[in-house]
Formats: C-alpha cells, sequence, structure tokens
C-alpha cells in the first residue's frame, strides 16, 4: 500500500491520526504529571518524550495545540517550572490510557483515573507511584513550532529513579524494567531486548 500526500490529505481525521502517529514505530509510553499554583494535580499520557542530551541532562517533549480546555500540562509547567517523567508498566497500562481524555482543570487524573500521587524530595511535581521508573524534571525552555502550533518543551533531569534491577552490565535495561511502548493512539506494546553491541569506532565495524 502506497500513501501520497494528497492521499494523506484525503483521509479522515481519526484514520490520518491513526496512520501518521504509529509510522515513526514504537515509542516510549509514559505519564507527565504536574501541578498548578492552587495545587490541584494533572497528570497526562504522552508518546513523544525524546532524549536531547546527556550533559546536561536533557529531555523533550511535544505539546500538542493550547485552548481554554485543555493543555493543562504545559501551562502547570510554565506556572512551576517543573514536571514528572513516568514510565508506564503493564499493571496500570489501562488507567494511564484513560488519563487522555480532556477532563475539566478541577479534575485530577490521578484520582479520576486510580492512580496515587507520590512525591519525592520536596520536589512540587507528583510522581506516580506506581512507576518504578521516574524521573524528576526542570523546565528549560519551550520552542515553538510554528505549522502546526505544537511546541517542543525542553526540561533538564533533577531526579532520576529507577530500580537497581534494570541496570545490566552498566545499561540499561527497559525489558528488565518492565517499561512499555506506545503505538498510534491506543496500542501498547511489552518491550523485549534482542541485541546488545559494543560503541561503534570505525576500525571496528565487521564485514558484512
Amino acid at each position: 500500500m502506497i500513501y501520497t500526500k494528497e492521499d494523506i490529505e484525503k483521509l479522515d481525521r481519526i484514520s490520518r491520526l491513526k496512520i501518521i502517529n504509529s509510522a515513526t514505530g514504537i515509542k516510549p509510553a509514559n505519564l507527565i504529571g504536574t501541578i498548578n499554583k492552587e495545587n490541584q494535580t494533572n497528570l497526562a499520557i504522552f508518546s513523544s518524550v525524546v532524549h536531547l542530551g546527556s550533559n546536561p541532562p536533557l529531555l523533550g517533549f511535544i505539546s500538542r495545540p493550547r485552548t481554554t480546555d485543555a493543555g493543562h500540562t504545559y501551562h502547570n509547567i510554565i506556572e512551576n517550572g517543573c514536571y514528572t517523567i513516568n514510565h508506564i508498566h503493564p499493571e496500570f497500562i489501562k488507567n494511564a490510557h484513560y488519563t487522555s481524555a480532556k477532563f475539566h482543570v478541577d479534575v485530577s487524573e490521578f484520582n479520576r483515573c486510580n492512580l496515587s500521587e507520590e512525591y519525592i524530595n520536596d520536589f512540587i511535581a507528583p510522581f506516580v507511584a506506581e512507576s518504578t521508573f521516574k524521573m524528576g524534571m526542570r523546565f528549560v525552555e519551550a520552542i515553538d513550532i510554528k505549522i502546526n502550533n505544537t511546541v517542543l518543551v525542553v526540561g533538564e533531569i533533577e531526579h532520576l529513579i529507577l530500580p537497581d534491577t534494570s541496570i545490566i552490565a552498566g545499561d540499561v535495561d527497559l525489558e528488565a524494567a518492565n517499561s512499555v511502548g506506545i503505538s498510534g493512539l491506543n496500542s501498547y506494546y511489552s518491550l523485549k531486548k534482542i541485541g546488545n553491541f559494543p560503541y561503534v569506532r570505525v576500525k571496528e565495524v565487521p564485514e558484512f
């Protein structure tokens, strides 16, 4: 099957969302926790978290178009300057998925979706207690992507919490961490490690 630009433009909104959102392959499944100045917490699922650099340790994620009744994650981050990123595990995939609903700002997805708030080392933003792999993030900058009115939110890792058992031979093993991936809008995948190769130097590249 081949889709041209014209074919893609003719797709209905939901079909286009599902196909284009899946085209990149499996993406990380994370819950981002925030809190506003009125101490109202918010939790939302994101599949766009990406590594931007290790020194300093930077991660980014895409915030979709903001409206008066949505975009609570972005607004809270701008207000308080911090947020958490929490891996999703098989035990609470269903709960995590339903945080994608556009709840009113007065409704905490933690409560509505039966997930637990956790506060670590006086960090103001809430972590997800059920997650064993999570990060406390400090907001660095927001970069506007004008073509579709989205924002790349950049943050620095201030707290990194992960299971001891997920560090194997100096590497993070996401299978051992029991983290899950996501594709499209609603498909979730378990992760299985299938190979491990050394840091590549030109002189060490084998003949294929």
